[in-house]
């Protein structure tokens, strides 16, 4: 498929409709390891497509959120290593942090002509800092979101489909790549773009800290401070600069790109527009190809395997949120939220 002038591998449903994912899979057991941020969401759609699913998880509130999910413990509800033994296809969604971990564990039941599947691929990309080789007698794949596991089941129970990426990293069952494109397939993939497990993983990296999520928080707050600064009052700072972008002009740039959205503004944002873009192109470039290159040597990584293996890693996480969450622009959102016609 055509992509500005750029052709790509892309496989849609139409190409790979549920019934050849199905008939594909009809013979293998399906191990969701972990209910976490994907988990939910790829399990509940493979088992509303029909597909022979368990999960796999450790006791505790992760847990007990899967049984209410109706996974029944002993028959489609096990531990993590009962699931792996009973699976022909290991889909490996734990945090990275949590793969490191459980890694010595899972491998012993990845045994010859079995798939493992992830859906990030941190874990294979930067396998000397992690830990996890896989043996050579099993498949490595990978199906990528482009979203949250939140998303993927909300679009699903739309009828929609959250595009997703794919990769094969070895096929040792010359089945690899039908394997692949069957789960991705039946997870509830719009459509699917080819990459690899050192792309996926690089590119990633690059837009959670970029323009996803790090970048879009610096630029948000920077400008609500500016104005803050300047006598706006926190109602007219958070309207100016989330609100509007969030509720009035990102559904435009969804629906037809940034071109369209320009174009059902006024000419005077017209023309600010297109006359600022540049400059804030040149100023952030620089520190995007910092970013990558940051990424691209592992840097990154390390910093996220030293983190995650920090005793108190979880409560010095809950503190750094709770500061953000408490901040004035984000408790100001509170009550704009509170105040949105929908809410009263």
């Amino acid at each position: 498929m055509n992509f500005g002038g750029v052709i790509e591998n892309v496989m849609t449903r139409e190409e790979f409709p549920l019934e050849k994912a199905r008939e594909i899979l009809k013979d293998e057991t399906i191990a969701v390891i972990g209910y976490g941020v994907q988990g939910p969401g790829q399990s509940l759609n493979l088992r509303d497509n029909g597909f022979n699913v368990i999960v796999g998880q450790r006791q505790g509130k992760t847990y007990d959120k899967a049984v209410s999910d109706g996974w029944v413990p002993g028959k489609t509800l096990f531990s993590i290593e009962e699931a792996a033994q009973k699976a022909t296809i290991v889909m490996c969604l734990l945090s990275d942090a949590a793969v490191m971990s459980v890694w010595p564990t899972l491998k012993q039941y990845l045994t010859p002509g079995k798939a493992l599947y992830f859906s990030h691929g941190f874990a294979i990309t930067w396998n000397d800092r992690t830990g996890c080789v896989p043996a050579k007698d099993i498949d490595v794949i990978m199906v990528a979101p482009k979203g949250s596991g939140t998303s993927l089941r909300t679009m699903f129970l739309e009828g929609r489909g959250l595009n997703s990426s794919y990769a094969v990293y070895q096929d040792a069952t010359g089945r690899a790549l039908e394997r692949t494109l069957a789960l991705g397939i039946g997870i509830g993939s719009g459509y699917m773009f080819e990459t690899t497990f050192q792309r996926e993983a690089t590119s990633d990296l690059t837009g959670e800290r970029g323009s996803l999520m790090g970048a879009i928080q610096g630029l948000l707050l920077a400008q609500y401070e500016v104005l803050r600064e300047n006598g706006h009052s926190p109602s007219e700072a958070f309207n100016e600069t989330v609100e509007e972008l969030t509720q009035s002009l990102m559904p435009l740039f969804a629906k037809n790109g940034m071109d369209w959205m320009y174009a059902n503004c006024s000419t005077t944002a017209q023309r600010g527009a297109l006359d600022w873009y540049p400059r804030f192109h040149d100023a952030v470039k620089p520190i995007m190809q910092w970013l990558y290159m940051s990424v691209k040597l592992g840097n990154e990584a390390q910093i996220s395997i030293d983190s995650n293996s920090k005793p108190d890693y979880r409560q010095g996480l809950e503190q750094e949120l709770k500061a953000l969450r408490e901040s004035e622009m984000w408790q100001t959102a509170v009550t704009v939220r509170k105040l949105r016609p929908e809410n009263n």
